[in-house]
């Protein structure tokens, strides 16, 4: 059993990835086990050195894991990730601003005091390797993946979960679930992010590039981590496809739909090239 923070968009657009991610840490043995009283995490890791402020709800959450007896906490959203490792690291390191958040949280509540890990699922898969090789019943045989993985999951390089330059554990991973993984070059380029809002032809641009060059170099679908990312890849490019000759949208999955069909859980909607 290990502690676990959907975060707020799993519960809603991204319900796959939390159902799927249950279903197949369930079969490797392992429990998530939802934190009762989690918050949103803020989304977004304020690059203000002076904001404080912004630190108290990613804490806030690290506190609701120590209340409960968890050592390391888990989270699959790349932005959820990347937001609570970065406010823990900076609890850890400075003094200070840990005495200053611990003072703004409510009288009954813990102090927090850094003991909390912060972890990605794919940390935590390389620890089940030998099991999800046992897993393995329907093999992505056939099937060639495009491994995506952004910004968040690999950068700062201190809360990178892979090689920030060169990634390689989602191609692994794809592997090991008998699947090829195409050798992407857009694999850590920004999908535009929050630019999806107030600038979407800017997303609509990096959408063309990224998709369109993995269509290029044979890719059946994306493989990824990040809710927004999937919705910029996924959604908006369908509109693209709509707006731009010549351009055609890809499936975009997460890791754990992938996981979950392969261990014969779920069936991916998507067909190999030339079937009908």
């Amino acid at each position: 059993m290990i502690g676990y923070y959907p975060g707020c968009t799993l519960k809603t657009v991204a319900s796959i990835f939390d159902r799927t991610a249950r279903e197949v840490f369930r079969e490797l043995g392992v429990e998530l086990r939802e934190l009762k009283n989690w918050n949103c995490c803020g989304t977004v890791y304020s690059l203000a050195s002076d904001d404080v402020m912004h630190q108290l709800a990613p804490v806030r959450n690290l506190i609701r894991a120590k209340e409960e007896g968890y050592t390391e906490l888990l989270t699959l959203c790349a932005m959820c990730y990347n937001t609570l490792k970065r406010a823990n690291e900076l609890v850890r390191r400075d003094p200070e601003v840990l005495s200053k958040i611990n003072d703004f949280m409510y009288l009954e509540e813990v102090k927090y005091d850094g003991s909390v890990e912060v972890i990605h699922g794919f940390e935590l898969l390389r620890e089940l390797e030998d099991k999800i090789k046992e897993k393995v019943k329907n093999p992505l045989k056939g099937l060639k993946f495009a491994p995506y993985y952004g910004c968040l999951l690999l950068r700062p390089r201190e809360v990178a979960i892979d090689d920030p330059e060169d990634p390689q554990y989602l191609s692994y991973l794809v592997e090991l679930l008998g699947g090829e993984a195409i050798d992407f070059p857009y694999a850590t380029e920004c999908c535009g992010s929050y630019h999806t809002v107030g600038a979407k032809e800017l997303v609509y641009q990096r959408t063309y590039e990224i998709v369109n060059l993995a269509r290029e170099l044979g890719a059946d679908a994306l493989v990824l981590s990040c809710p927004l990312c999937h919705f910029n890849l996924d959604a908006r490019a369908k509109e693209l496809e709509a707006e731009r000759s010549g351009f055609e949208h890809i499936p975009v999955f997460y890791f754990t739909e992938l996981l979950a069909h392969a261990f014969g859980l779920s069936e991916l909607q998507l067909k190999q090239k030339g079937t009908q």
